[in-house]
């Protein structure tokens, strides 16, 4: 256990039993996550919910413990080594961000790539850290084994909503500087406008700045998604907002009167205009030299080589 006395925070190393988590009701079957507990702590955060369920602070003092996995890519590789695994698809970074500060010391998510990459199993990355830049070269050789593509979360270039929201994070700007250098280097890269605050930056206006953003740095893909409210996440949103934004509250109180999400009639027409920036600019993969792993016929040729 250390403190980074800087940031408040204190670091928790503790051994995990398993790295990877069983998911129910998402497009993903597995999830791993070195560190629990983020630094980043914006204020919209879903992870607050969780926390709030398992009886773990979900205000202001949410990310300022973290808990480090040290063992999790030497139990990685056992639980890939089972008979019983499937080489399933695994998501990195649902719970907690990858690359947050602690990764720079840790080096743990690094591990677990090499781990992944070398049982040639399939998995996304979703981060709002650059650090994964120091990663191009696994991220490549991985590639080449399975199917990988990185997400960064980009839900605004406006630097208030930025610095106000998500206090803890990398500038939008170098987040896509990071993702030019994963695409640059033949890596599938894509930009997720999520969350999306209603009145704060869903404007169309705002929303062509990011795809436009998109576009330039060569993002494979955007999407968008709007901010819902659990228990936990709602109460911290809400008194955030009241402190910084009062003059939106009454409307975020109607739009989520007793609802985690957004009606489809109200949060339907931001994610169609996204969808129609994204063919408007001709977001699409343009990967220079796009990096994929062998087809089936190929990889039987080079074992028979």
């Amino acid at each position: 256990m250390f403190y980074d006395l800087g940031m408040r925070v204190e670091y928790r190393e503790e051994p995990c039993k398993a790295a990877l988590n069983r998911v129910k009701g998402m497009p993903f079957e597995w999830s791993l996550n070195p560190y629990m507990g983020c630094v980043h702590r914006c204020t919209f955060c879903y992870v607050r919910a969780f926390e709030r369920r398992a009886d773990r602070p979900s205000d202001d003092r949410y990310g300022t413990s973290i808990r480090v996995k040290v063992n999790v890519a030497e139990v990685l590789r056992r639980e890939l080594a089972r008979p019983s695994w499937r080489n399933e698809g695994v998501v990195i970074g649902a719970a907690t961000d990858p690359y947050q500060p602690a990764e720079g010391h840790y080096r743990l998510t690094r591990a677990c790539l090499e781990v992944l990459r070398d049982a040639a199993t399939p998995f996304s990355i979703i981060t709002r850290g650059p650090l994964i830049v120091r990663d191009i070269d696994v991220l490549v050789e991985a590639s080449r084994c399975a199917p990988v593509s990185v997400t960064f979360s980009v839900p605004t270039v406006d630097d208030d909503v930025w610095r106000t929201t998500e206090p803890g994070t990398a500038p939008p700007r170098q987040r896509l500087r990071a993702l030019k250098l994963l695409v640059d280097a033949g890596v599938r890269a894509s930009v997720g406008m999520a969350p999306l605050l209603p009145g704060l930056s869903d404007h169309p206006s705002q929303l062509e700045r990011v795809v436009e953003a998109a576009r330039e740095a060569g993002a494979c893909g955007v999407w968008a998604n709007l901010l819902y409210l659990r228990p936990g996440t709602r109460e911290h949103f809400l008194a955030c907002l009241a402190r910084d934004w009062p003059e939106v509250l009454p409307d975020y109180e109607r739009l989520y009167d007793g609802r985690a999400y957004l009606a489809k009639s109200d949060a339907q027409p931001a994610r169609d205009e996204v969808r129609r920036l994204a063919r408007a600019h001709g977001i699409g993969d343009r990967r220079p030299e796009p990096l994929r792993p062998p087809r089936r016929d190929e990889q039987l040729s080079l074992l028979s080589a």
